[in-house]
């Protein structure tokens, strides 16, 4: 399916406004909303190529800019050290009340646009894994997918490293997909291990996969870059929101 790619909107929050990317498949139907979150570098390339392959499978994908309190509209941070330093120092300062804020923000405009179904899920990978998992709390969200999310088993997102994710799952009906990497440092066995105990303590609706790769697979740049894999989780991803969404 053809896509339109690069045009975004402005969102108000209570912080200044929010960049959101939007995908949106051609031909002036309606179709499933999906927040797409990304890493700590924001939209980046890859980022850009996995929202417009989700969308060209006929979803209406929007990315928002995780940073936009602290960042130029349109920021992006590189691939490098000074990077990832910047990334992971305000994954730290923004506030959670912040992020949970940017997702109902983007949910509700979904919701309301004239392209989208009204059935919305949200995704991510790494920082937007964990992210996508706390949209999940909203009650606009039906279905997440969240690939090798990390912070969750320490519960150390966002300012004063005190989330409460794990706590959140107690009576969520949401269904979501998870997708790990054995071989990352950032979600070691024994932080999976309590993720999934805590999912099954709370009746959770959840199905789980793990791969025997690293974190950040899913980046098509770089040494960690899984193809293969890849593509497999584009399906999984493509089957599971179609399950649920649709």
């Amino acid at each position: 399916m053809t896509i339109t790619d690069g045009s975004f909107v402005d969102l108000p929050t209570s912080r200044g406004p929010m960049r959101v990317h939007l995908f949106i498949p051609q031909g002036g139907g309606r179709y499933p909303g999906v927040i797409f979150y990304s890493e700590i570098f924001q939209v980046t390339g890859p980022i850009r190529r996995m929202a417009a392959a989700l969308s060209g499978q006929g979803f209406l994908v929007a990315v928002p800019e995780v940073y936009h309190e602290f960042e130029p509209a349109g920021t992006v941070l590189a691939y490098d050290q000074a990077g990832s330093d910047r990334g992971n120092e305000l994954k730290f300062t923004k506030e959670i009340a912040s992020s949970d804020e940017d997702a109902a923000v983007v949910a509700e405009f979904l919701a309301s646009h004239k392209n989208c179904t009204g059935r919305i899920g949200s995704s991510g990978v790494c920082l937007g894994g964990h992210l996508a998992v706390r949209a999940g709390f909203h009650p606009l969200v039906q279905a997440v997918a969240a690939f090798y999310p990390t912070d969750i088993h320490t519960g150390t997102l966002g300012a004063g490293k005190s989330d409460d994710t794990l706590e959140r799952f107690a009576g969520v009906t949401t269904p979501f997909l998870f997708v790990w990497g054995r071989q990352d440092p950032h979600v070691p066995l024994e932080g999976r291990q309590k993720i999934a105990a805590r999912l099954n303590e709370t009746g959770g609706d959840f199905e789980w996969h793990e791969f025997d790769a690293a974190h950040a697979f899913l980046r098509d740049e770089g040494p960690r870059y899984n193809p293969a894999l890849a593509h497999v989780c584009l399906s999984l991803l493509l089957r599971f929101f179609s399950e649920k969404l649709r």
